[in-house]
């Protein structure tokens, strides 16, 4: 069965890339490209969305696809989980899927998955994002993904110690961790996790030199699993198991019954 797919941001980096895998697909068909400017009755005809649009964009993206009972895949960043909650009732209620991917590439699943569950061992832990000059958020939702899959791994041990967290060049705290974020050509996207102790640390980095290469094979496992998605699911980690083995707090399982993102079970997986 063939699935229509309509692609809002497709000029941009992401969507770009986004385009050319979708295109590959021998039983997905385009019906809609369209930029962040176009006219969301445009979506009409898809079976599912793709949102790789802006920021500001995203939130009218999701609303347009749900209401009119599209399942949607979004890559845009800037969802948190906070943000994510608002948009669980109107899923559940039109019976869709929304599927919400912080990151399309696996090695940087892998490098939160590891991040988290090396958490609950560490009382600092500050992230260091990296992106080109052009990204227009900031933290990236990476970045911000990555703090509140920590924050749940640490949720029995409590957060994280982040002094002086007044002063604006100490970062900005998602989740209890301090992200810092910098913005300069010469770089795609690189995260760097810090975690500190007495007398160590260790650092994950994860580093994405080229994203075409990068992205595409979490595109295709996002795309599949997006067409047939019922309810809200967040990051590769959802789907793909990692082997990364995590122990599921009290803490954990109530955040999961009460539907809000951030799954440290998923992260069993991630």
């Amino acid at each position: 069965m063939t699935t229509r797919v309509a692609i809002v941001g497709h000029t941009g980096r992401l969507g770009s890339i986004i385009e050319a895998v979708v295109e590959a697909e021998p039983d997905v068909d385009i019906v809609g490209r369209l930029t962040s400017r176009s006219d969301l009755g445009e979506l009409a005809g898809a079976d599912l969305v793709i949102d790789a649009s802006t920021p500001a964009v995203s939130i009218d993206v999701v609303r347009a696809a749900i209401e009119s009972g599209m399942n949607v895949l979004v890559g845009t960043s800037g969802w948190s989980a906070e943000r994510i909650a608002l948009i669980r009732p109107l899923v559940d209620q039109a019976g869709t899927g929304a599927v919400f991917i912080p990151n399309f590439s696996l090695g940087s699943v892998l490098a939160s998955a590891l991040a988290a569950a090396a958490a609950p061992f560490f009382p600092s832990i500050e992230i260091v994002e990296s992106h080109r000059e052009t990204k227009v958020d900031s933290p990236s939702g990476t970045a911000v993904r990555t703090a509140e899959l920590i924050a749940a791994a640490r949720a029995e041990v409590g957060p994280v110690e982040s002094p002086h967290v007044d002063q604006r060049a100490r970062g900005q705290q998602v989740a209890s961790v301090p992200i810092h974020s910098l913005r300069r050509p010469g770089v795609v996207a690189r995260q760097e996790v810090i975690l500190s102790g007495p007398g160590e640390s260790v650092t994950i980095a994860h580093d994405t030199v080229d994203p075409a290469a990068a992205y595409a094979p979490g595109i295709r496992l996002a795309l599949h699993a997006a067409r047939d998605a019922t309810g809200v699911l967040v990051g590769l980690d959802s789907f793909v198991d990692i082997g990364i083995r995590m122990p599921r707090t009290h803490a954990a399982r109530d955040v999961e019954e009460r539907g809000v993102p951030g799954q440290v079970a998923r992260v069993t997986g991630a």
